[in-house]
């Protein structure tokens, strides 16, 4: 008599997770290892990724930590043809490295303009590229860009970060309309203020508070409510979405007068 043991397994899947040293990345990385994916955690800092790998899986079987600059194509290609080599392709490719710097437009910067655009916008679509040609050979896949409500809604102070997520928004509709053919999805995910170490380097105590009484629920996002909400759009259970902005914002974006 058969029973659930013989039942046959669904493949393992391959997820890469960039930015995943810490926060957002982190937390996705580790919700996916435990929705039984193997992991490629990537972020530019090695020693940290390499640590954080260690940490979901010390026998590195199903975890593993890799120095990736998403801005460096050649870095990007090598890293995406020793995944394949190793663990032949990425199933699901979470594009969440991002950076951000704060000035005032009139004084903005234009170095840090065109290496915030480097890192948010042309690292997602150089991995993204990546990752779908693969998927594309193997008539599936799943894409979830990390965008930002401020790349839906402009704040002070914002005019490269805010307008960089508005450009991974704008690639992720472009991705998912020509990768639907071949049974690829692309959507994107816009975290509001979230609990992370590059957020309470940037957010002033005034900022905080003017964030927390704008917010419906009156309070940050923990990184795990924003890897909840990927894991679900990398699931079975979110294939027929496709080019979606999903705000993970406590009811920011909805909200007016309060």
């Amino acid at each position: 008599m058969s029973g659930p043991a013989d039942a046959p397994r669904a493949p393992v899947r391959t997820a890469l997770v960039t930015g995943a040293g810490a926060g957002i990345g982190l937390a996705i990385a580790r919700r996916l290892h435990a929705d039984g994916c193997r992991v490629v955690l990537a972020d530019i800092d090695e020693d940290r990724v390499v640590a954080a790998a260690r940490a979901i899986d010390p026998s590195a079987v199903s975890a593993w930590g890799i120095a990736l600059d998403v801005a460096d194509p050649v870095r990007v290609t090598r890293v995406f043809a020793e995944i394949d080599r190793l663990w032949k392709g990425v199933d699901i490719l979470v594009n969440n490295a991002g950076i951000a710097d704060m000035h005032p437009f009139l004084d903005f910067p234009l170095d840090v303009w065109l290496r915030v655009f480097a890192v948010n916008v042309t690292g997602a679509f150089l991995c993204g590229r990546e990752a779908a040609r693969g998927m594309v050979a193997r008539g599936n896949g799943r894409i979830v860009n990390i965008a930002s409500t401020s790349g839906i809604r402009a704040s002070v102070g914002r005019t490269a970060y805010g307008s960089s997520k508005a450009a991974v928004i704008a690639l992720t509709r472009q991705m998912a309309i020509e990768l639907a053919p071949h049974g690829v999805t692309a959507n994107a995910i816009a975290p509001g203020p979230t609990e992370t170490d590059m957020v309470r380097r940037h957010h002033t105590a005034e900022a905080r508070a003017s964030y927390e009484k704008a917010i419906p629920a009156a309070r940050y996002a923990s990184p795990e409510e924003i890897a909840d909400a990927t894991a679900y759009l990398c699931s079975a259970s979110a294939a027929y979405i496709n080019g979606a902005v999903l705000p993970v914002d406590g009811g920011f974006l909805a909200a007016g007068i309060l």
